[in-house]
């Protein structure tokens, strides 16, 4: 995000590159970093004449160059922006010869979705000695939760724990869904707002008592009641609750714990960091950690691996959820 920030105000400074390479498995910030070259560096004016937007499954690198080489109309530059070029990934070498040396009144954007370049590569170096590769890296899930607070502090919005907890489960490390969710509750809710886990549940859809946050929450504690309250729900609704992930995110859960009964260093800190949790939710686990030995907190990561390979339809395609759930919470209530 930081770096996102260096060249966004570089590009303010007029320090503008010929080249930007954008890459990553990320998509998120290529299309931030995009959209702002294709927004702020030409006038509304200076577009209609120097402003050119290609895909990469309908143009050769040829075309590009070919483009790229043109000299602007009645301005001081030109902007060609590729998007998609993921789809040239055969032919991206050919960039070299440009790169070598490219038109400086062109700015030359490429969007390369979910791939790299080889940094051994010759076209790898002379894009970075002539322009700009920024790679865009996939957040760790434990990161999201952070990333998801600097972007609503920015907009003067903060969120409590438990509502980032919520989209992060539900919408995982992808950043563009997530900040779109962000969006829409920050067109109803005043600016200073806090999210909370209501906000998501009434606007987004996610409900704040029946979730798989509220369900390891809820194991944890050896609630049986609220745990087979919780699973019969997502049985009923296995579209907006797919067990694979159910099961997935039980498993981790039990994972972690196996962890923190190893680690020999509890403070809580190294905890979180080891965890990979916000330290927030420290308390569900240390509840966990009382009411679960280490033998058995084994023993349930065991029966949960069997659990999962059913969940997948391996050895028990008839199977229904609701016998699946339960045969998850026998493992580890038993």
């Amino acid at each position: 995000m930081d770096e996102v920030v260096k060249i966004v105000n570089d590009i303010k400074a007029g320090n503008i590159k010929p080249i930007y390479f954008l890459m990553g498995e990320e998509p998120y910030y290529i299309d931030k970093l995009s959209d702002y070259i294709e927004e702020h560096v030409l006038t509304e004016e200076e577009k209609s004449f120097n402003q050119t937007v290609l895909y990469g499954r309908d143009v050769t690198v040829e075309d590009i160059i070919s483009t790229a080489k043109r000299y602007p109309m009645m301005a001081e530059r030109q902007v060609v922006i590729i998007k998609e070029a993921q789809d040239l990934t055969k032919t991206i070498d050919k960039l070299e010869s440009y790169a070598e040396n490219p038109m400086l009144s062109t700015v030359l954007v490429i969007c390369y979705k979910y791939k790299t370049l080889d940094k051994r590569k010759k076209v790898t170096k002379e894009l970075a000695k002539s322009g700009l590769i920024y790679e865009s890296k996939k957040l760790y899930e434990n990161q999201v939760g952070e990333w998801i607070k600097r972007v609503l502090q920015g907009k003067n919005y903060t969120i409590e724990p438990k509502a980032s907890a919520m989209l992060v489960e539900f919408l995982g490390t992808d950043l563009s869904k997530i900040n779109n969710e962000l969006e829409k509750l920050q067109i109803i809710l005043p600016k200073g707002s806090m999210i909370t886990a209501m906000h998501i549940e009434e606007n987004i859809g996610f409900s704040k008592d029946f979730n798989v946050f509220e369900l390891r929450k809820s194991l944890g504690e050896r609630n049986q009641l609220k745990s087979y309250k919780i699973v019969n729900y997502f049985a009923e609704n296995p579209k907006e609750n797919n067990i694979v992930m159910v099961v997935g995110l039980v498993f981790s859960f039990y994972v972690q714990l196996l962890k923190y009964h190893g680690l020999k260093d509890k403070n809580p800190n190294n905890v979180a960091k080891v965890l990979g949790v916000n330290p927030f939710f420290l308390k569900d686990y240390d509840v966990a950690l009382k009411n679960y030995p280490m033998k058995k907190v084994s023993q349930i990561v065991a029966s949960l691996r069997n659990v999962d390979v059913k969940s997948k339809g391996v050895g028990a395609n008839a199977l229904p959820l609701h016998d699946l759930y339960k045969e998850m919470l026998l493992g580890i209530f038993s």
